[in-house]
């Protein structure tokens, strides 16, 4: 794999996901066993939880107990400020805020209402460039894969990808490669910090990224990523720069429709979301982001 995510816990000794915070941080050599003494002393002393009594105590910093907790949940981690990822892909670097907890829910609802009733294909879609897709449909692919689902994202935006930007991968061979017939399965790049999410960048650019994705191509190319995986997600152009969304809902079946405030006219969204019914693609939801 090129650009390998590389491990959150970096070269610091292993540790078991059952020991407790005091032991973990003195594994990873954050602070020694006369410090953890004192922590705990504090932590008596005041009540208080032993990341906070540590963090009082200046032992160590919030995200050394982001990072703690995240391994005890399976939940990958990395600091706002590591450079690893862009601050916006938050089910990364802050997996215990609010908006990673919105993310969370979303994820549980578009599980029962489409997943857990044997689909497997979801097309993240939009009216207006800038709305917000890209960086929705990479954090949901993160929570998503973090459930043990083996999970897929596809960047299907063949005009401006931007997945391997954001999650840092060679993109210049992908999904536009597979439906020429140039290349098969082994373009599919394992994130693997993320555990169970595998990523398809879009490619190298193409003069008709319309032509290539109505090839029969998508279709077989969906039958093998079905076997293989259980949640597939595409990332999708908006509506008003191409109509290849259309056809790649429709090649998906089903599709959640992103709604920016105060941005998104009620009249363009009513179009699109008429032209998604009559391509056969059902709307599972929709989300309003706003920023």
């Amino acid at each position: 794999m090129t650009n390998p995510v590389t491990s959150i816990i970096g070269s610091a000794a292993p540790i078991t996901k059952d020991a407790n915070i005091g032991s973990m941080l003195v594994k990873q050599g954050k602070i020694t066993h006369e410090q953890a003494e004192r922590v705990r002393h504090l932590q008596n002393e005041e009540g208080l939880r032993f990341g906070d009594a540590a963090i009082r105590l200046g032992l160590v910093c919030a995200s050394d107990i982001q990072q703690i907790r995240a391994h005890q949940l399976d939940y990958p981690f990395h600091a706002v400020n590591s450079g690893t990822y862009p601050p916006p892909l938050t089910a990364a670097s802050q997996p215990f805020s609010a908006e990673v907890e919105m993310l969370r829910n979303l994820r549980d609802q578009l599980m029962q209402r489409w997943f857990a009733t044997g689909h497997k294909k979801l097309a993240i879609v939009t009216v207006n460039p800038g709305d917000g897709t890209s960086m929705l449909a990479a954090n949901l692919s993160v929570v998503f894969s973090q459930l043990g689902n083996p999970t897929l994202l596809v960047d299907a935006n063949l005009r401006h990808p931007r997945q391997h930007k954001i999650f840092s991968l060679d993109g210049r061979r992908g999904l536009s490669e597979a439906l020429a017939g140039h290349a098969g399965l082994d373009l599919l790049i394992r994130a693997e910090t993320f555990l169970d999410l595998s990523i398809l960048p879009a490619g190298s650019s193409v003069p008709n990224p319309q032509q290539l994705l109505n090839r029969s191509a998508f279709g077989v190319l969906n039958e093998r990523l079905c076997d293989c995986f259980d949640i597939i997600l595409y990332d999708t152009p908006a509506f008003l720069s191409a109509t290849d969304c259309l056809t790649i809902a429709s090649r998906a079946g089903g599709a959640l429709l992103v709604v920016r405030k105060n941005h998104t006219r009620v009249a363009d969204l009513t179009v699109f979301s008429g032209q998604l019914r009559r391509s056969g693609t059902e709307i599972v939801g929709s989300v309003m982001v706003s920023f």
